[in-house]
């Protein structure tokens, strides 16, 4: 490491995290007074949710740290001691590295137990993605909210957000609005070309396609096979009919590995049409979405991941969400809302599929989450913004003082 430079530390607990993450890392990694200092942890590192480090090498990013988190069976107690092995494995990292700045993403419990370790070592914390709305039972509102307030720069996917971030009495000077991250990739077409998706998913364009990925609510997460099993039951029905089911697995949520033994259940079927993915990666994922830019190919994204609601917009493609997962998310009018329900699930993916009406309206819709540039904005903030007292030392903007009832 340099010593005119500024060490950046990156925590990534999981694939999809890692794919929104790497305009992050790219900009750090070229911006001349930065160097990045990458923590792989969480998901990356278990077989059972696709094992992802090969992903992030093939990106040509060095692993700085393999960071071990103990995630024990698919209970609730599973993920609270994995927070608390989180904070004790990733304070031992960043004591063996001492960076500058630490950049954290989202809402994810792994990166909770990283921003907790990180700022209980007084370390300058940065939180992407903070201020935004999910409330329908993932508990990764609550996990998000305190992540910002743990944090001392932050940087927003939208307006909104950072309005919230404002109205949790964070100083104005610490919020930045840079949009996704994700989009710059999306922008600059860094994923897989049509004949590459074509080749890898052995698919027909001149059928009908789906990707699918269904997380469970980790407030329910013993709901979890209950919640999914009517989007298998839908699935099955339109791959008897020619509609091509791409399927990828959950995050590592309490609820996952059951999630996960459905999935196994409907494979051992070998129903025409249908195939399983632990990970497509971000560049095939996004290219199968990207098939959607072209209006005579039929592709529909169901689920209730967030790249349903954030990342389909820029390719105009329609979206199921389903359940109560993504509730609040801000989201463009590609999105359609269906509930735990066989025939819902199932009509609304036909309607994304064969409604030219409302595929007009999807391949037209304006992405809320895009400004542009978003890893290059964040990059230049890490190198710019003062280090020391001010950074660390977070003041309270709400005063809390009575006027007619509580005044703000």
């Amino acid at each position: 490491m340099s010593k005119n430079k500024r060490k950046i530390a990156v925590f990534t607990g999981n694939r999809a995290e890692y794919g929104l993450q790497f305009p992050i890392l790219k900009a750090i990694s070229e911006h001349p007074e930065l160097e990045y200092q990458l923590l792989v942890s969480g998901a990356h590192l278990d077989s059972n949710f696709g094992r992802t480090l090969d992903e992030i090498q093939a990106d040509g990013f060095r692993i700085d740290a393999e960071v071990k988190i103990d995630m024990k069976g698919d209970l609730r107690i599973a993920t609270a001691q994995a927070i608390g092995s989180g904070v004790s494995a990733v304070s031992t990292a960043l004591q063996r590295f001492s960076p500058d700045l630490f950049v954290v993403y989202a809402d994810r419990f792994e990166g909770f137990a990283a921003v907790i370790a990180a700022t209980q070592m007084n370390i300058p914390t940065a939180h992407v993605e903070g201020g935004d709305l999910t409330e329908g039972g993932a508990l990764d509102d609550s996990v998000r909210h305190a992540m910002t307030k743990l944090s001392h720069l932050h940087f927003t996917t939208n307006q909104q957000a950072s309005n919230r971030i404002l109205g949790m009495g964070e100083e104005a000077w610490r919020i930045h609005t840079v949009g996704f991250p994700a989009i710059d990739l999306i922008s600059e077409g860094r994923f897989a070309s049509v004949d590459q998706v074509v080749a890898r998913l052995g698919l027909d364009i001149t059928k009908p396609i789906v990707l699918f990925t269904q997380h469970s609510v980790t407030t329910e997460f013993e709901l979890a096979v209950q919640q999914v099993r009517p989007s298998l039951q839908a699935l099955a029905q339109l791959a008897e009919r020619g509609v091509q089911v791409i399927a990828t697995y959950p995050n590592n949520d309490a609820g996952g590995r059951s999630i996960i033994k459905a999935l196994v259940e409907l494979k051992n079927r070998n129903l025409p049409d249908l195939q399983f993915h632990t990970s497509l990666g971000r560049s095939m994922y996004h290219g199968v979405l990207a098939l959607a830019r072209d209006r005579k190919i039929r592709v529909a994204c169901v689920g209730n991941s967030s790249s349903g609601i954030k990342e389909t917009p820029a390719f105009g493609c329609p979206t199921v969400n389903i359940g109560s997962r993504q509730d609040g998310r801000l989201r463009g009018a590609n999105v359609i809302d269906a509930g735990y329900d066989t025939d819902a699930v199932a009509g609304a993916i036909q309607r994304c599929l064969h409604d030219e009406t409302f595929r007009a309206i999807a391949h037209k819709t304006e992405n809320p989450y895009y400004l542009g540039g978003a890893g290059k904005k964040i990059a230049a903030a890490l190198a710019t913004v003062p280090l020391g007292q001010k950074l660390l030392r977070k003041s309270m903007t709400l005063k809390g003082e009575v006027h007619d009832g509580w005044y703000r």
